[in-house]
């Protein structure tokens, strides 16, 4: 039976991972630093079968006991949030990229034979896009002018409105942030790791990942965990710009099952792939949805008419290559998921700190 170790195993995916794993036949072990903006109102409890070890990835000492006797790794630890990481540049770089690098280096000369690394769509930067005549772009950008002037939607050189189109990983880079630009290096570290040492690698970029388990009073965390604070207490979802901005969901139950899937199959190493549901929502649709699904229609979302530094207007997945090297095919909608979701949220409770967010990255000149 191989034996996996899974670092950030307790957090929000990695509990889901570590599920998964068990289910089919792995030993798990985990280690987790259990830091108390992920941790300190979340369900931390894994099944009895699963090793669990305290320790912050970069220390190198735990990552080295963690490594004894692992098959393989999938690296979940980092610190996670777009706006977040647009002030505490030192933590996110130290949390992931420095995280990754120590336990590369505790990786050399033993046994895991493959790694797979959580990676982020946010390395995109903006989607795909093309031209009323059909001719797509890969790197496009909106300026800071346009941005403060409310001009949310990208235009072509002819003035018109771009069409979004679905983001393969063929799109180069674009990296808007803190956060993309070491979620981008964690993956090239650990591909250009497994080449150098023979050790098979395999980046997975997330889309915007839901399901029961998130952390509610984390106002970094994913956008529906947000919402869904802030509806919990009474309080109208927060929306950035004009809300009709469009993002990919994905079930984190879908996504546990792909990060199994990429220990697995064996075309997958190498390889950048995306892992997202292939539909697209506007952000304001999607508040919409989970009122509806709580119970609270009357509430609607507060529209900012205002823009975060580091965002993007439009990102969602072609998924195509998941679907070819990894036979992985989303099995959750987000319109078909939400009310389980709606369940676990009441039963869970929140509190919101939305409004702290959004005045740190006010204080700091990050909302225009």
């Amino acid at each position: 039976m191989a034996m996996i170790l899974v670092t950030g195993g307790c957090g929000f995916i990695g509990r889901h991972v570590v599920e998964e794993l068990l289910d089919n036949g792995y030993e798990v072990r985990v280690l987790d630093a259990l830091i108390d903006q992920v941790h300190g109102d979340a369900e931390t409890a894994l099944p009895e079968a699963a090793e669990i070890m305290r320790g912050d990835v970069r220390d190198k000492t735990a990552v080295e006991r963690a490594l004894l006797g692992a098959d393989g790794v999938i690296h979940l630890a980092a610190e996670v949030g777009v706006g977040q990481s647009m002030y505490e540049i030192a933590r996110y770089v130290g949390g992931n990229d420095l995280g990754t690098a120590v336990l590369l280096e505790a990786m050399i000369g033993r046994r895991p034979k493959r790694v797979v690394v959580a990676s982020s769509m946010s390395v995109y930067g903006e989607g795909r896009y093309e031209t009323a005549d059909g001719a797509q772009l890969d790197l496009v950008r909106r300026r800071g002018d346009q941005i403060k002037a409310g001009q949310w939607n990208l235009r072509g050189a002819d003035g018109k409105v771009l069409r979004p189109l679905a983001t393969d990983e063929e799109k180069p880079v674009d990296l808007a942030s803190i956060y993309a630009l070491t979620k981008y290096a964690q993956e090239k570290q650990v591909l250009i790791f497994g080449e150098a040492y023979g050790v098979e690698a395999v980046a997975l970029r997330l889309f915007n990942v839901f399901g029961a388990g998130q952390a509610l009073s984390n106002p970094y965390t994913g956008v529906l965990a947000n919402f869904a604070s802030r509806l919990a207490n009474g309080q109208p979802p927060m929306i950035f710009e004009d809300g009709e901005q469009r993002r990919d969901f994905v079930h984190v139950r879908d996504v546990a099952r792909a990060f199994r899937l990429a220990l697995e199959k064996p075309n997958a190493p190498g390889h950048v792939i995306n892992i997202g549901s292939g539909q697209a929502y506007t952000i304001a649709e999607v508040a919409t949805l989970l009122a509806d699904a709580m119970g609270v229609p009357e509430i609607r979302p507060e529209i900012m008419n205002k823009a975060r530094s580091g965002d993007i207007r439009n990102c969602f997945a072609d998924i195509a290559k998941a679907r070819e090297l990894l036979g992985f095919e989303p099995r959750f909608k987000l319109e078909n998921a939400l009310g389980p979701f709606a369940d676990w949220v009441r039963h869970t409770g929140a509190i919101d700190r939305g409004a702290e967010m959004k005045r740190q990255l006010e204080e700091r000149g990050l909302v225009s």
